[in-house]
């Protein structure tokens, strides 16, 4: 398989020995992530990589077994009231943070509050909306927000200032007040649901749930005896330090809000009660974890280090890969992953009898591949592919102003179904990402959740889109080839943004913009952008059709299904609809579970064979690089989640 021209190689190679020869000493396991880290706050974080990292340097009261997502204790033990209303958690006496100070009870209290504060703007807010009183707290301070800013211009700066103070104090007292939020004790920590929600563990599992130190977030400036005082009672019994004294938090007297400032997750700074603990974090370069020495349970973390490498250019990561420099690549995404994955196949096949006889013996996989010999010319063992619960998808903005302040043309759902009906999903994944990923008209993964029916989406059908189109308003009126309105005015070139990091999103970009520009008589501009600066669109709304894909978070189908629902932080499209929110209210109001999954049914296919927000296009597969047998402890399972701590490289 030839991959890059002799003299590309050699510029590549040179390229991978810059990027890794950064690095002082080399890590016990190094791995490469196509995608930049962009937060290590938990409440803020809604991005794959992200999230990885905060099961590595966090630990919330409880984790996943990531080979059958059964729930284990993490920092805490618990027990559920017969109403299944109440949890109780236990804190291990023996949980600390990095600095050696105990972790308590109201250290997940406070970082649950920051979720809740629309101050954060986290995404995962209403994912604590099973809490009791915590959707009413948000409201509250929704609200309160909004009269300061309205009454803002009838006071003095100082008054501004005394207000915004009033209201902070009245924030936290309302906060203690209405949230089912109680530290009985230091290692105590209470939580009353709003109702029955059988999935909350899998909530509490999730990184958005995990502690914070608060004078690490708000940096509080202590000399060595207020040190000593917060080890010993703990910051909970210590005055906070005056705004004007938190190095990394401030109220704004001008809009009474808490703003975050992001210096506390350097690694001279972060404090974390995790395995590992942040040494070195340099933006395209390099990012490193080591030992946490205060974490209680030494024996569980299977190597000393851990270094992320940023290597945008995907050729250059599997070369490094392939120098045997990287132990991981976490997602392959190469124009050539077909032809490689086929080489995998080769290799399975022709060792298919004694794999069988190998795991029948209670092998796994990856044991059995790591005992058979190397490959030959034409095969490889070094790549693994697996279906995912995620689906690949393109979002239609729905707002009704495109953000340069034009009309929306997809505001209006007869365009979006027709832009679903014209696409060729099946001829997208053979002839375009190669991949043959499981095609899908619905956002859930069919099959993914137990007791969940998934409904029909939309067809492919090339009549019925032009109809659509038709009954928009938009048809070829003068035989350009090209869709008018009424007025004689050509439809609206069509801005679509992709992410420019991997070719997939290219190509599957322009294979789109061709089948669109064929059937419906429309012009289409793609935009590349950088991963930072593409998620930065998304989140303003400054495209008209945007790339996205999405990984469930939890085992219900939720966890899909909210990305629709009114203000949730994660709906990027801009989507409202009464419909759909009293959809999902009536569902977190049901405690029967048939009828709660068929609500949850009925609302995707309302989303999907009449208000398509999005077009789907497969249920994801994820592509791996590693040796088998070298590297051990990744997990197949389709949840996606690989805990660092568990992984360790073995001389082969």
């Amino acid at each position: 398989m030839k991959l890059l021209a002799p003299f590309v190689l050699i510029f590549v190679v040179l390229l991978t020995v810059v990027y890794l020869d950064d690095e002082p000493t080399k890590a016990d396991i190094v791995f490469v992530s196509a995608t930049e880290i962009f937060t290590l706050d938990p409440q803020r974080m809604s991005w794959t990589q992200d999230i990885r990292m905060a099961y590595a340097i966090y630990e919330g009261l409880v984790r996943w077994n990531n080979y059958d997502f059964t729930i284990e204790p993490a920092a805490a033990t618990w027990t559920l009231s017969q109403d299944k209303l109440t949890y109780t958690f236990k804190i291990r006496p023996d949980a600390k943070w990095s600095n050696g100070d105990p972790l308590t009870a109201h250290d997940f209290i406070y970082a649950w509050r920051r979720a809740l504060l629309p101050d954060s703007a986290a995404d995962y807010t209403t994912m604590f909306f099973v809490i009791e009183g915590a959707e009413e707290f948000f409201n509250w301070r929704v609200q309160k927000l909004k009269e300061f800013t309205a009454n803002k211009d009838n006071l003095t700066s100082a008054q501004r200032a005394t207000a915004a103070a009033k209201l902070w104090r009245e924030t936290e007292s309302r906060f203690d007040e209405v949230t089912g939020l109680e530290a009985v004790d230091e290692h105590t920590l209470r939580v009353k649901l709003a109702r029955p929600t059988s999935y909350f563990l899998d909530l509490a599992a999730f990184g958005i749930y995990y502690p914070v130190y608060r004078p690490c977030v708000e940096g509080w400036v202590v000399d060595n005896s207020v040190q000593k005082k917060i080890t010993e009672q703990g910051w909970i019994n210590l005055t906070p330090p005056p705004f004007e004294q938190r190095r990394f938090v401030k109220l704004n007297p001008d809009t009474a809000r808490i703003e975050q400032k992001h210096g506390w997750t350097k690694p001279a700074e972060l404090v974390s009660n995790g395995p590992y603990l942040l040494t070195d974090w340099r933006y395209k370069r390099i990012f490193r974890i080591e030992r946490n020495p205060y974490y209680h349970s030494q024996e569980m973390i299977q190597n000393d280090s851990v270094a992320v490498t940023s290597i945008e250019d995907i050729n250059t990561a599997i070369l490094a890969f392939e120098s045997g420099r990287i132990d991981w690549l976490t997602d392959v995404g190469a124009e050539y992953e077909p032809d490689m994955l086929a080489e995998r196949l080769a290799f399975e096949k022709q060792y298919a009898d004694e794999l069988k006889a190998k795991m029948d013996l209670g092998m796994s996989l990856d044991e059995a591949i790591a005992e058979l010999p190397k490959p030959e010319p034409g095969q490889r063992r070094n790549i693994q592919s697996f279906p995912t619960f995620g689906t690949d998808f393109y979002s239609f903005n729905c707002r009704a102003k495109l953000a340069d302040g034009r009309d929306n043309p997809f505001a209006d759902a007869r365009i979006r179904r027709a832009f679903v009906l014209s696409v060729d999903k099946q001829s997208i994944v053979e002839n375009v990402t190669r991949l043959n990923e499981p095609v899908t008209t619905t956002l859930v993964p069919i099959g993914s959740i137990p007791g969940y029916v998934s409904p029909q989406g939309l067809p492919y059908d090339l009549d019925r889109a032009r109809e659509e189109f038709k009954n928009a308003g938009w048809e070829d009126r003068d035989g350009d080839g090209l869709v008018e309105n009424a007025q004689g005015e050509n439809f609206p070139i069509i801005d679509l943004l992709y992410s420019s990091n991997t070719v997939r999103y290219k190509n599957m970009s322009i294979a789109l913009r061709d089948m669109w520009q064929r059937a419906l008589g429309v012009r289409i501009e793609l935009r590349g952008k950088d991963s930072k600066f593409f998620k930065d669109d998304l989140i303003k709304g400054n495209f008209m059709i945007g790339r996205g894909r999405w990984y469930g978070d939890y085992g219900d189908p939720t966890t899909f299904l909210d990305l629709f629902k009114t203000g949730d932080g994660n709906n990027d499209r801009g989507y409202s609809n009464k419909y759909v929110d009293d959809l999902l209210a009536q569902a977190a109001n049901e405690t029967d579970p048939a009828k709660r999954m068929n609500i949850l049914a009925e609302c995707e296919r309302f989303l999907f064979q009449e208000e398509v927000p999005m077009l789907v296009i497969c249920q994801l597969v994820q592509s791996y690089m590693y040796e088998p047998g070298k590297l051990t402890g990744l997990s197949p399972h389709p949840r996606l989640v690989q805990y660092l701590w568990q992984m360790k490289v073995n001389e082969r």
